[in-house]
């Protein structure tokens, strides 16, 4: 999948487990990146705004921030705690019609294979 997206900074939303680590590989004691999910991260630019959601404890604050740091995942924000129903992103729409919010349900635990290009015409 590939996003066109405006030359404009951004913010990124991006779930925990099952979409950049393993699901639930922290409750076994080892969290594990999935494939594609550092090379993306690398990518993203650095003016945007990354928050991280999770469904995790609290308890878990500082193992989940280590192995994040210790693995160069570059995140602003994470939000522990959050409910584990359905996540509901509302947004207006520019007046140049510009899209200014997207989701993508991407398979439980399988590559980050999402890429994006930046259009100046947007």
């Amino acid at each position: 999948m590939v996003l066109k997206l405006s030359s404009l900074p951004k913010t990124w939303i991006i779930d925990l487990d099952g979409t950049i680590l393993k699901h639930n590989g922290y409750k076994e004691g080892k969290d594990e990146l999935l494939k594609g999910v550092k090379e993306f991260f690398n990518i993203i630019p650095t003016e945007d705004t990354i928050i991280i959601l999770t469904s995790r404890e609290t308890k878990y604050t500082d193992q989940t921030i280590n192995f994040l740091k210790q693995n160069k995942i570059r995140y602003d924000h994470i939000i522990f705690d959050i409910p584990y129903g359905e996540r509901i992103l509302i947004n207006d729409k520019k007046e140049t019609g510009l899209i200014t919010a997207y989701a993508i349900n991407k398979e439980r635990n399988s590559p980050f294979d999402i890429n994006f290009e930046i259009d100046e015409d947007l």
